[in-house]
């Protein structure tokens, strides 16, 4: 699962970067009942709501070409918390 995480997050920041999007981290975990894919973006000086659904649409049609598993899963795209 970790190679195709890794190859999912190069072909993400791919289509993002024309957008100067970061893609900061992905995670693929069981909690409960329910797997998640938690996609993590960020952008130089941070990343608004707005910023993040457009991005969504674009992370979700890369997410289903990539096909990392034949579970179902809750898609998570969030943005990188700021400190």
């Amino acid at each position: 699962m970790q190679e195709k995480l890794a190859k999912l997050k190069i072909d993400l920041q791919e289509v993002l970067a024309d957008k100067e999007i970061i893609v900061d981290d992905i995670t693929f975990e069981k909690k409960g009942n329910y797997n998640f894919l938690t996609v993590t973006l960020d952008k130089v000086g941070g990343i608004d709501l707005e910023t993040i659904v457009e991005a969504t649409g674009v992370v979700d049609k890369v997410v289903d070409a990539a096909d990392i598993t034949d579970d179902s899963f809750i898609m998570d795209v969030i943005s990188k918390e700021r400190g």
